[in-house]
């Protein structure tokens, strides 16, 4: 009874999100046509709202200028764990004959092509976008093999969830695990590329 109350909630948590991304690709499809008829328009306001450098770091408080190396510095090590964990993914997946995870699907780098930001704040967005994308990506891959391997619920309540926890057993549930993590590694060869 209790697993058919998670099921229910699990399968209307999949058409909410399912009935989401379907407003949201109609949203911006809608966004899209906007921005072809409204293409001169737009660009005239893009031009009107770019910030030049000197404008920029001139008016940006000296905290932000002096942190800015702080951030920067972790680019090195999040290259360094994207090789890390693309490698790992490309070995151990076939292995396991888990699904690999696209990285174009999580790393989006698109920002740059806005008129209105500057140099610094393009760099920026390219920043964010592939920091973020990385780590959607690496969850994802963290979330396959952790379904893959020790697919259960923990006793506490989880502050942040991937995907694919849901599925998971619950805590404690010792048969279920033993007599049903073949069907939870069976799911991760079915996922769709």
């Amino acid at each position: 009874m209790e697993h058919q109350k998670i099921d229910e909630l699990v399968a209307r948590i999949k058409a909410l999100e399912s009935e989401l991304e379907a407003e949201l690709h109609q949203e911006y499809e809608r966004f899209s046509c906007e921005i072809t008829k409204k293409r001169e328009e737009l660009l005239a306001s893009y031009r009107k709202e770019h910030q030049g450098l000197f404008r920029y770091l001139t008016t940006a408080p000296v905290l932000h200028l002096l942190s800015a190396p702080i951030i920067w510095s972790v680019l090195l090590p999040a290259v360094i764990l994207d090789l890390f964990v693309s490698f790992y993914q490309w070995i151990c997946f076939p292995i396991y004959k888990i699904t690999k995870v696209k990285r174009r699907d999580y790393i989006i780098i698109d920002r740059h092509r806005l008129k209105y930001l500057n140099a610094i704040e393009k760099l920026n967005c390219l920043y964010c976008s592939y920091f973020n994308g990385l780590m959607g990506y690496i969850t994802e891959i963290a979330g396959r093999t952790e379904q893959y391997w020790c697919p259960i619920r923990h006793a506490t309540r989880v502050k942040s969830m991937h995907g694919n926890y849901k599925k998971f057993f619950d805590y404690g549930d010792s048969e279920n695990f033993r007599q049903r993590i073949a069907e939870l590694r069976e799911d991760l060869r079915e996922e769709k590329e």
